[in-house]
This record gives structure tokens, C-alpha cells and sequence, in this order.
């Protein structure tokens, strides 16, 4: 049996869920230019969860640690 195919782009809310974040903090990250994201219509926002993994992927060797 297929798994159904993972989404592509997310909502706020979503993301929000996938990062552990609360919603709100996703709203900053995209007004702040930290996490791109797409208007659609006047109050849809999507954000692409390929974005969303960069922003959670580690910079480099951990230094310290």
C-alpha cells in the first residue's frame, strides 16, 4: 500500500506544528525575512516545507559540544 504523498507547501499552522513553534512565531520569521513564504489571495499564506527544513537544518560542526 502507498503512502499518501507529503504536501509540498504548508499553512502557518501547520508549520508552526512541524517546527514546535507557536503560530505566531512563524508569522515573525516571515515578516522578519528569516522564512519565505506566498500570499495567496488576500489572507492564504503557504510556505514550502523544503524552506521550513532549511531553516531547522544545522549551520555546521558543533563546537563545544
Amino acid at each position: 500500500m502507498d503512502a499518501a504523498p507529503q504536501p509540498v507547501e504548508l499553512s502557518i499552522t501547520d508549520a508552526a506544528t512541524r517546527m514546535g513553534v507557536d503560530y505566531k512565531t512563524i508569522r515573525r520569521w516571515i515578516a522578519a525575512g528569516t522564512l519565505p513564504a506566498r500570499r495567496i489571495g488576500p489572507r492564504l499564506v503557504r510556505i514550502r516545507v523544503a524552506d521550513l527544513d532549511a531553516l531547522g537544518a544545522p549551520l555546521g560542526p558543533q563546537v563545544g559540544r
